[in-house]
């Protein structure tokens, strides 16, 4: 996908974060230019799965470009038709609500606000413990709105954690060429 620049836009699900970054070399091979958005709480907590600048630095040095953790470097990604496509991977319950909502109060909610100015496509990537509960009614009131598509979920682990659900982070990549052709790769629950 020669010429196609993708946002990469990370929420603070933690334990999925080495999946992220298997994903961006991914899509660096593939031919995409990456530019790299992070939540604040993703660009500021560290974890018992690394420190925040350990994976800044990691995503800078796949995507060759300096992570979005702010709304003022957020803001120009719609007015200036910076992406052909977002991707929200992992996306939390708590930034599934807010997108929902139509609340923009973080450098990730922001940019999608900004992509969706343009009808441009967003390709959502769950990763949220509630959902199967809480943040059902979020999941279900995004998969009803244009251009927002997602990657096939399934639950996390349903004897130990009954609501989770994850997304098949292997599938990233025919999900970002389905979203670019304006198609849901299907079946959506695994």
């Amino acid at each position: 996908m020669k010429n196609k620049t993708v946002g990469f836009a990370v929420c603070g699900s933690f334990c999925t974060f080495g999946k992220v970054l298997e994903q961006l070399q991914n899509l660096k091979s593939a031919g995409f230019e990456i530019i790299p958005i992070m939540s604040y709480n993703a660009y500021n907590t560290d974890t018992r799965f690394g420190t925040a600048i350990s994976f800044i630095e990691k995503m800078e040095n796949i995507t060759g470009n300096q992570v979005i953790s702010s709304l003022v470097d957020a803001e120009p990604i719609g007015p200036r038709k910076m992406l052909d496509l977002l991707i929200v991977a992992p996306c939390t319950g708590n930034t599934l609500a807010k997108l929902a909502a139509g609340i923009a109060d973080t450098p990730v909610t922001l940019a999608v606000k900004s992509q969706l100015r343009n009808a441009r496509p967003v390709l959502i990537g769950i990763s949220t413990n509630d959902g199967l509960c809480a943040a059902a009614a979020n999941i279900g009131t995004l998969l009803t709105r244009k251009n927002y598509y997602f990657i096939p979920y399934r639950q996390d682990d349903c004897i130990n954690k009954p609501t989770s659900l994850v997304a098949d982070f292997s599938l990233l990549l025919p999900c970002v060429n389905a979203a670019l052709s304006e198609q849901q790769l299907q079946p959506i629950l695994r």
